[in-house]
């Protein structure tokens, strides 16, 4: 539908007027071949019962309507119009292509968004202001997020869900591709490719540690402390082929010979700066691997990696 005419300064052009709702062209489209132009919802209500024009029966498709010339909309636009708020008490005169603005800014909208004062500060439609409760606004607030909160937390459920049956699904080519290892060359040859990439991957992921006290390092932890620092590991992320060995290196009788009693540790002591560490999440603990400390001295590093755990100092 378009504005009618009885809001406008002025006579206005025939031309300007929608056959179909005989006001004041709105949002004008226009017939591909006899050019007669229409509102756009008028024209396209009307094609759905008819496909001809409504003023001389030429056939039309929805698809074929087009823009109307830009004259016809600067004519349009130059329309001096009274505010839709006219019965609120507006009297405001302004032309058409500012009829918008003026009716988001004017203070007679009854539909204006306005702050409520008495507590709860939602922004609410000016007419709706009166009949506003906090109390009852503010628990169907509640309620929505609430749902939102449901919802996201439904489909973070979901995802996890397929996220694990990927991970599965992986576990699952990579326990194939180990059992293929032995009889052919170039399986193994990938598999091996595959989980240097995964142990990669991860340690990118690592943030990285400041060791600032070597003298904390714990080098016989015991089997519980191992536990909770192995779960950190896998809840990281840890490629899982890996995981087990990183654990038994975390003791020193599995370290290299520039580690493996105090004394060699005290002679070396110098050197530690000079490892790449990160930080196991969550724990006093690092990982020094040996894709990233390949500058190491060989007696103080080994593959795939060490593990050390801290009673303080790391950051």
């Amino acid at each position: 539908m378009g504005y009618e005419v009885h809001r406008f300064q002025g006579e206005v052009d025939e031309e300007l007027i929608c056959p179909i709702c005989s006001c004041v062209l709105e949002d004008p489209l226009q017939s591909p071949q006899c050019e007669h132009a229409f509102c756009a919802a008028c024209i396209h209500e009307w094609l759905t019962r008819q496909p001809t024009c409504p003023v001389d029966r030429s056939p039309i498709m929805p698809n074929q309507l087009k823009p109307v010339p830009r004259i016809l909309r600067n004519l349009l636009s130059r329309l001096m119009i009274a505010c839709d708020n006219a019965n609120y008490g507006c009297t405001s005169v302004v032309k058409l292509d500012m009829l918008q603005t003026h009716i988001q800014e004017c203070e007679h909208n009854p539909k204006k968004p306005v702050q409520c004062e008495s507590g709860c500060g939602l922004i609410i439609p000016k007419d709706e202001l009166k009949d506003h409760n906090c109390v009852r606004e503010l628990r169907s607030a509640m309620t929505q997020m609430q749902h939102k909160m449901q919802d996201m937390h439904s489909e973070m459920a979901e995802q996890k869900l397929q996220l694990n049956e990927q991970k599965r699904e992986i576990q699952l080519l990579k326990e194939y591709l180990r059992s293929m290892r032995v009889s052919n060359p170039r399986i193994r040859e990938i598999q091996t490719t595959m989980e240097n990439e995964d142990v990669v991957r991860w340690v990118s992921n690592l943030q990285s540690a400041r060791v600032t006290r070597w003298g904390g390092m714990i080098s016989t932890p015991d089997a519980v402390l191992q536990a909770v620092i192995k779960r950190a590991l896998l809840d990281s992320g840890s490629p899982a082929h890996i995981v087990t060995e990183l654990m038994e290196n975390a003791h020193e009788r599995r370290w290299p010979s520039g580690l493996s009693t105090l004394e060699t540790r005290q002679l070396n002591r110098r050197q530690y700066e000079n490892y790449v560490t990160k930080r196991i999440p969550g724990k006093q603990a690092v990982a020094i691997m040996y894709c990233e400390n390949q500058h190491m001295p060989e007696d103080l590093i080994m593959e795939p990696g060490l593990v050390m755990i801290f009673a303080h100092g790391v950051e």
